[in-house]
């Protein structure tokens, strides 16, 4: 499936996307919204300041309902009365290091919400595709050069990866027991659980993540900090995965029982980079910055030297990959930024987000011309 066969798998549709105040969700909204999608949002209020969604006044261009994923009355209310044909899960506590602050917070949110997602996709025969964004992170990760697939041992070191993990089982459980052909009543849904790694952007501002502390860090004339250059990262840009989340949610549409299960999207090998390389070419495309090694100054806490992903099950069935080279992922990601610095007088970036979306997408169809 081509990208520009997308809208006509999502005109029209009625998606539900949870966590949709945060950086990968908005994203998602704003992309099914351009497919022509009726999108409903449903999160807790942006989890920073400034945020993706409060810039793009997202709230005006879709049905925005405020809502705690662990709140199982409240999303039942929603589902009734929105009844979603397509769900699209990314509500989550999404940092490592937050995860060992709050782990309990981290685990009822993960995992709880999750199972009440599922319940709520369970019990209402509307839904017809159920999408659950985990991590790459689930893994359990051995630090191998070789990409983990999607039948590999879950895992996890730390709270957040062990929460993603235990996701992946629940989701599993759900499938086998409620949504395989014997188990359904021939209900016609298909379902899915994804994983990505590191994805850059912008309308990112969260705390502990390595693009959006180099902004805060350029916009104040400091120098860059990192606690881990040498580590080896998946880099991509946030439409990436997304695009990849796009096309299974459409083929589940198409076959729910063929494409159920665990699929990753990660980039090529080339984009598998060091922390100091990304940020030495991050600054490039800057204009000006510094960054100073302080992994010996800062506390120790568990963090993966070394993931990768095998995408080769997306290639295959999907007949998707990557397409963004790391200049190309952070020259998308430092134009965001420079506008958003730059448009002092009008801060709606709504457009400009529809913008890099129709630029990537004609990208990609570029790329189907040319096999």
């Amino acid at each position: 499936m081509t990208f520009k066969e997308l809208s006509n798998a999502y005109r029209g549709k009625r998606v539900l996307v949870t966590g949709h105040t945060g950086f990968k969700g908005s994203w998602l909204s704003i992309w099914l919204k351009e497919l022509g999608a009726n999108v409903i949002g449903y999160s807790l209020d942006p989890p920073t300041s400034p945020s993706n969604f409060k810039v793009c006044n997202l709230q005006d261009h879709i049905t925005h309902v405020c809502g705690d994923v662990r709140d199982i009355d409240l999303l039942f209310k929603v589902f009734d009365e929105h009844k979603p044909e397509i769900v699209f899960h990314l509500a989550a506590q999404p940092i490592v290091r937050e995860s060992y602050i709050n782990p309990k917070l981290t685990f009822d949110i993960n995992i709880g919400g999750t199972v009440n997602l599922l319940e709520a996709v369970r019990c209402h025969d509307c839904v017809e595709v159920f999408v659950n964004i985990t991590s790459d992170k689930c893994y359990e990760n051995k630090e191998w050069i070789w990409g983990y697939r999607e039948i590999d041992p879950m895992g996890g070191h730390d709270p957040y990866s062990a929460s993603k993990g235990c996701c992946e089982l629940v989701f599993a459980a759900y499938m086998k027991s409620f949504f395989t052909p014997s188990k359904s009543n021939q209900r016609k849904i298909g379902i899915a659980s994804v994983r990505a790694g590191n994805v850059i952007g912008g309308g990112d501002w969260a705390i502990d993540r390595l693009i959006p502390d180099c902004v805060r860090a350029l916009e104040a004339n400091e120098t860059i900090c990192l606690r881990n250059p040498e580590s080896i990262r998946p880099w991509q840009h946030v439409l990436e995965p997304l695009g990849g989340y796009l096309v299974i949610g459409a083929r589940l549409l198409e076959e729910p029982f063929q494409f159920s299960g665990a699929w990753n999207f990660g980039p090529n090998d080339s984009n598998y980079l060091p922390v100091k390389k990304v940020v030495g070419k991050f600054l490039e495309f800057w204009g000006h910055g510094n960054w100073q090694d302080i992994s010996d100054k800062h506390e120790k806490l568990h963090e993966a030297k070394l993931l990768r992903l095998s995408c080769d099950k997306a290639k295959t069935f999907l007949n998707y990959s990557s397409i963004l080279s790391i200049e190309e992922c952070l020259q998308f990601t430092v134009e965001w930024y420079k506008k958003y610095c730059g448009d002092n007088l009008n801060k709606n970036l709504y457009n400009y987000c529809a913008q890099q979306i129709s630029t990537y997408m004609e990208k990609n169809a570029k790329r189907d011309v040319l096999k």
